[in-house]
C-alpha cells in the first residue's frame, strides 16, 4: 500500500513511529506537510499538489492535524477523500472533535451520561441559565462560567 501521513513535523515521535510501523509491514509511507499542500479542485481530475507537483494516488492517508491548522488541514483531508483515498480519521470527525460544543451535543443525543451544561450567546442570560440547569458549568460566547 501507498500511505500518506499528513504531519507538520516528520521528526515528531508519533509520526516517526507511524512511518517505521508502515515501512516494517512493507508499505510505502510518505510524510507530507499539510500546510504546504494545495489543491486543484475540478470535476474531472482533482488533485493535491505539493512542492510544485501533483501528489501520486495514495491508498490511505493518516491525518495528524494540529489544532492550529484544523480548518486548512481538514480541507486537505477532505480533498483526499473526494479523490477516493481512505482516511483513517475522516475530515468531518476531525472537525467535530475540535468543536467542543458539537461534541457535547453529539454525546447527549446518543444518551451518553454527562453533567448538564448550559450555553448562551449573551452573558445577560447567565442568571436564568444557571438557575435553569442547577448550577455551573455554563458557557456564554467564548467563556466558561
Amino acid at each position: 500500500m501507498r500511505i500518506a501521513i499528513l504531519s507538520r513535523n516528520p521528526k515528531l515521535y508519533s509520526t516517526r513511529r507511524l512511518v517505521e510501523a508502515g515501512t516494517a509491514l512493507g508499505h510505502q509511507v510518505d510524510v507530507i506537510d499539510t500546510i504546504h499542500c494545495y489543491m486543484d479542485i475540478t470535476s474531472s481530475r482533482s488533485s493535491v499538489r505539493y512542492n510544485g507537483k501533483p501528489l501520486p494516488y495514495y491508498d490511505a492517508v493518516i491525518p495528524r492535524i494540529g489544532t492550529s491548522v484544523t480548518f486548512y488541514g481538514t480541507s486537505v483531508v477532505r480533498q483526499f477523500e473526494m479523490m477516493g483515498t481512505f482516511s483513517v480519521n475522516e475530515s468531518v470527525a476531525i472537525s467535530r472533535s475540535r468543536d467542543k460544543l458539537r461534541s457535547l451535543q453529539l454525546l447527549s443525543r446518543k444518551g451518553i451520561g454527562m453533567p448538564r451544561i448550559g450555553f448562551a450567546h449573551h452573558p445577560d442570560k447567565i442568571d436564568d441559565l444557571i438557575k435553569n440547569i442547577g448550577g455551573a458549568p455554563v458557557f456564554t460566547g467564548l467563556r466558561w462560567h
